[in-house]
């Protein structure tokens, strides 16, 4: 398999955390590369529902080392909160997960700033799930940030803790917001530091280790391209970079010794949160939503559905270098007689084959629309590529090559069974 890059290639949600677990049989080490415990992969391994938020899906796998690099944010606590979980499901973790001594810490006053910021935005809100992901990365920036090598340093931390607190409760009591206590805050995150020590690493080094070894590395995507700081519909983002430049300065590993970027995307559209989506449509959303689909694994709110917009997947595969494509989430179309796909946009009478910067005139643009006979039979216990219906088949190769890259896998559900490689 090589050192492979996955990213998503929508507004998050493309169901990569399915993708990463097929992926990782061929690969020896998972990693993740940016992103905090605001995102969330779920893989299905039989019957069993795993929702993962810091640890590679990775772990699921017997023999495979999982990383999580200098370019995650952690919120210890809660990923003492996920290995405890890994454990009572007798998943193993010991001798085969390891964070980076410099990935930054997500404390409790970025979880009251998170939260008094989105309160003071109102209708402008960004739709945060208020995990403190982004002041996080804002003191990382500031370069007053915590990070894991402080964390499992007693001393240190201590006093860098009690600065930060007092810097914190003084905007916090600005904003309206009760005060953080010292004391509670310095005990939880010392235990949660004991517990995590032993996997406390230069994940630099064993990368680089790995590397001489011809070991094959996954490279494992948080959110998607439109949720990118850089590249993506800002401010409504994330705040770090998700596309595929970020794996490499999220685990250090260089750009030359990757191989492949693979990207992944519905075969509709979803996102999460507030900001343009020209694809966004009531009827696929009461479709999805009535079957019990579309609610985000890590906060259960009902996401945003539309259909297949090639505009943005384009300009995904453009920004990635995406070598080669998964489409997931095929089945859900399964009842549908006539398909929707964005091929274009129009704007003041112009035809536009890109994306705008411009969110203002994001939020004007006009879909157009080429329309694909639907299928209009369960696909969700087909395991071969060639028993697809010759429609399917037919719609997933179309919405691959309107993106510009090979399509390489096809998934008609959840499990791992449910995967089709061409």
């Amino acid at each position: 398999m090589a050192n492979t890059i996955l990213v998503g290639a929508q507004w998050g949600d493309e169901g990569k955390g399915k993708i990463i677990d097929v992926l990782t049989e061929q690969a020896d080490v998972v990693v993740r590369t940016q992103g905090g415990n605001n995102a969330g992969h779920t893989v299905w391994v039989g019957k069993t529902k795993y929702v993962l938020h810091l640890i590679p899906s990775g772990i699921l796998w017997k023999g495979k080392t999982n990383v999580v690099g200098n370019g995650v944010v952690v919120d210890p606590v809660a990923l003492v909160g996920e290995l405890d979980g890994l454990e009572k499901l007798n998943v193993k973790v010991e001798g085969k997960f390891f964070i980076s001594e410099t990935a930054h810490l997500v404390l409790p006053y970025h979880r009251e700033l998170d939260a008094q910021r989105e309160v003071l935005k109102g209708k402008n809100k960004i739709g945060t799930t208020k995990r403190g992901i982004g002041p996080a990365y804002g003191d990382k920036v500031a370069r007053v940030g915590l990070r894991m090598i402080d964390l499992v340093n007693p001393e240190r931390f201590a006093a860098k803790l009690k600065d930060r607190i007092k810097e914190n409760n003084a905007v916090l009591k600005a904003l309206g917001a009760k005060p953080l206590s010292y004391k509670k805050v310095h005990d939880a995150y010392r235990a949660a530091g004991d517990r995590l020590k032993p996997y406390v690493t230069n994940t630099v080094v064993l990368l680089h280790e790995a590397m001489r070894q011809n070991k094959h590395i996954l490279f494992e995507g948080a959110q998607g391209t439109f949720l990118d700081i850089d590249h993506g519909t800002y401010p409504y983002v994330t705040s770090s970079n998700t596309t595929a430049g970020g794996a490499c300065t999220g685990s250090g590993v260089p750009p030359h010794r990757m191989d492949r970027v693979v990207g992944v995307m519905k075969a509709y559209t979803t996102r999460v949160g507030e900001g343009p989506f020209p694809s966004e449509s009531p009827e696929i959303s009461d479709l999805l939503h009535g079957m019990g689909r579309e609610f985000g694994s890590t906060t259960g709110r009902a996401r945003r559905c539309g259909w297949f917009d090639s505009v943005v997947t384009r300009h995904a595969t453009m920004v990635n270098g995406i070598d080669e494509i998964a489409i997931t989430n095929t089945d859900g179309l399964d009842t549908v007689e006539n398909i929707k796909v964005v091929i274009a946009y129009r704007l003041d009478g112009k035809t536009l084959n890109h994306l705008p910067n411009d969110l203002e005139e994001l939020a004007r643009v006009e879909p157009v629309f080429a329309e694909f006979e639907g299928w209009c039979t369960p696909t969700d216990q087909i395991t071969e590529w060639k028993k697809l219906p010759a429609k399917c088949r037919a719609y997933l190769r179309a919405i691959a090559e309107l993106s510009g890259a090979k399509l390489k896998i096809a998934s008609v559900g959840p499990g791992r069974e449910q995967t089709m490689f061409l």
